[in-house]
């Protein structure tokens, strides 16, 4: 057994098919059989159940499969492991972006990645706070921007930026369904508390700094629709169905922003701090350092 033939069927294992897996790997498809065939006669199994549609795995193939992806897991941390002793960022990172930040990042990141790292591979999940934070926990991701972080013993934080958070509401010139708010360089949360508001779900880090202000100030917010997506958010704001309470960074990639009023609040001023957020039970290598630089950097950009 070598590890180009745990490869290959882990490929048509996946893939459910000997030809799909020949396209992803660049080869002939006789040689692909002949590899797995060879395979089976070593274990002695039947790895894999022809028929006219493809492949299905039988149950000894079910456990390779789980046994094959762990096998070349060590192999790639292994080979991260010695590049990252010659300082080298090499291997492949997963970074977890919340959602008022991942349509802004997404693109600058991937370019900083092929003009500098070009030997190392970038995985982006988008997610809100706490699911990054879980996922960090989990080693789902290996780096994440979150905000407003609960402390845990299993992460580590580093604040990047920190912004108030401001009304965002639709310009006099927009098409709206709402009164627009006068213009003005800040707005109470009392009266913010007024209008009607697009948030997210109960949980939503900017929806739970929202909440925690007004039941301090004993006032109530006026919640009259909830969505999860900040793009969509954004989009019922421009069509006159509500108001938002969100950070300034988030409509930075708006296609209209002239179209949108954004009022910080005050009487208190809410204010949310980004971070970065690493695993604190694994060695940081050379390729998550550079990645955070790069996040940072990219999060301070105006």
């Amino acid at each position: 057994m070598n590890l180009r033939q745990i490869e290959y069927f882990i490929q048509v294992a996946e893939l459910g098919s000997f030809s799909k897996a020949a396209v992803v790997l660049d080869v002939a498809q006789p040689a692909l059989s002949r590899q797995v065939r060879a395979l089976e006669t070593e274990l002695r199994e039947n790895l894999l159940l022809r028929n006219g549609r493809g492949v299905t795995l039988t149950d000894a193939g079910r456990r390779l499969l789980e046994h094959g992806q762990g096998i070349l897991q060590l192999v790639a941390t292994a080979r991260d492991d010695l590049g990252a002793r010659r300082d080298e960022p090499v291997g492949q990172i997963v970074v977890g972006l919340p959602p008022s930040l991942a349509r802004r990042l997404t693109l600058p990141l991937i370019e900083m990645f092929r003009a500098e790292l070009p030997k190392a591979r970038l995985a982006i999940i988008e997610g809100f706070s706490v699911h990054i934070a879980e996922w960090l926990a989990t080693n789902r991701v290996d780096l994440g921007l979150v905000y407003n972080p609960e402390p845990l013993p299993s992460i580590e934080i580093t604040p990047v930026l920190q912004e108030r958070l401001c009304l965002i509401g639709p310009a006099p010139t927009a098409a709206s369904r709402v009164v627009p708010a006068p213009a003005r360089k800040e707005i109470a949360l009392k009266d913010v508390a007024r209008l009607p508001l697009v948030m997210p779900q109960r949980g939503h880090v900017f929806r739970k700094l929202m909440e925690s202000q007004a039941a301090l100030a004993g006032v109530t917010l006026n919640v009259a629709w909830e969505v999860s997506s900040v793009p969509a958010i954004l989009d019922l704001v421009l069509g006159g169905h509500g108001y938002a309470a969100l950070t300034d960074s988030a409509i930075r990639t708006l296609a209209r922003p002239a179209q949108l009023l954004v009022t910080p609040i005050r009487d208190p001023q809410i204010k949310s701090t980004l971070c970065l957020a690493v695993s604190a039970q694994k060695r940081r290598t050379p390729l998550v350092n550079k990645t955070a630089q790069a996040l940072a950097r990219l999060c301070r950009a105006p």
